[in-house]
């Protein structure tokens, strides 16, 4: 059947953009992945108002990206810091493809802004494909879709 015959709706990437489709979203998880984990320190990084961040990490919990973990500064009141779970930390490989991206196709004027690199040995950390067998897709011409269970037809 033609890919025109499935529920788009149905898609892992249009669930996943439900969750991770907004700018800010992704800039939250992106700082996260850095270690920011404080709303203050967030809010004032990112310059995003503070009831869409409420609302983006409250999104971003519910949908078991992120926890939300108490914590108290001796002399003052109980907050909140925000970490990723499991299931955010998953994101890192499609946050590095991301930057790949930004850093070929909107670079800015002076190049890209940051290099990830390997603690271990300094170099470069780029996001690659490879199927189960380990071989590295180069193309999107070597990948096919094959429809699974979960697929739905459309209509």
């Amino acid at each position: 059947m033609p890919l025109t015959d499935y529920d788009s709706a149905a898609c892992s990437i249009a669930r996943t953009a439900q969750i991770l489709g907004d700018r800010w979203s992704v800039l939250v998880v992106r700082n996260l992945f850095n270690g920011m984990r404080r709303f203050d320190a967030l809010q004032q990084h990112l310059g995003i108002a503070r009831d869409v961040l409420t609302k983006r990490l409250a999104l971003l919990v519910d949908e078991g990206i992120v926890e939300r973990r108490p914590y108290q500064p001796e002399g003052e009141r109980l907050r909140h810091e925000y970490v990723l779970t499991p299931a955010g930390r998953d994101l890192r490989t499609v946050m590095v493809a991301l930057m790949d991206w930004g850093d070929v196709h909107r670079p800015g004027q002076d190049g890209p802004p940051m290099s990830l690199r390997h603690r271990d040995c300094g170099a470069e950390i780029h996001a690659h494909l490879t199927c189960a067998a380990g071989h590295e897709i180069e193309t999107a011409t070597r990948a096919e879709l094959v429809p699974l269970a979960g697929a739905k037809l459309a209509g």
